[in-house]
């Protein structure tokens, strides 16, 4: 539901209305009453006065289309100050060196529109929404991220798994050296036995030399 009221030929300038009229854009109109209550300006009261004819054209309007409105549910859409004429006065001030102003008096004309309808969302809303949305992102990532960083652990535990056979046989290694070192051992062993058959095979021979050398020696004497 919409509704204007307007307000024309209001004393003053409409350049200090303005100052007051920027303070309810786009405010829901309680607060801006309360706004206007508050504000120690000349223009506040007649905007207020407009303000609260629009919320009660609002009403009005309601009623002939029968529809329920409330009219806490209102919020100003737009409103704005236009110039209007200046008395043509005969009047001057006085000013310096001598010199003589042309006293005006302004007007000025109000114009307030009210609205039920959704209000838009303005940019910090937007941006509020925008972070709420990454931050639920980002708590449905969190899980995903958590699986991914488990695999590579759960990877690791197979490798080391894996890993510790070759250790056994790393450490089974030192026998095969054993085995190697007594090699040495071995090969004496086979020339001591070498040795003993030759001396048994020379030992004939000797004592048949040795037989020999008596004999000879005894045929000499």
């Amino acid at each position: 539901m919409e509704a204007i009221a307007k307000t024309k030929y209001l004393k003053g300038s409409p350049r200090k209305a303005r100052l007051v009229i920027d303070l309810i854009r786009g405010q829901n109109v309680s607060r801006a009453l309360s706004i206007l209550k508050f504000t120690q300006k000349r223009a506040a009261q007649p905007i207020a006065k407009c303000l609260n004819s629009a919320i009660a054209n609002a009403t009005y309007n309601a009623e002939q289309m029968n529809i329920a409105i409330d009219p806490d549910d209102l919020w100003v859409r737009a409103c704005y100050v236009d110039m209007g004429p200046t008395k043509n006065r005969r009047r001057v001030r006085p000013a310096p060196q001598g010199r003589a102003y042309r006293e005006q008096r302004h007007y000025c004309h109000i114009t307030i529109e009210v609205t039920s309808d959704e209000k838009p969302k303005t940019e910090k809303e937007l941006k509020a929404e925008a972070a709420k949305a990454k931050r639920a992102e980002a708590k449905k990532a969190e899980p995903k991220k958590a699986a991914k960083k488990d695999a590579p652990k759960a990877k690791k535990d197979e490798v080391t798994e894996t890993a510790a056979p070759t250790e056994e046989t790393v450490e089974t290694a030192p026998a095969v050296e054993e085995t190697i070192e007594t090699a040495p051992a071995a090969e004496e062993t086979v020339e001591a036995k070498t040795e003993d058959v030759a001396a048994e095979d020379a030992a004939p021979a000797v004592e048949e030399a040795e037989k020999a050398e008596g004999e000879t020696e005894a045929e000499t004497k």
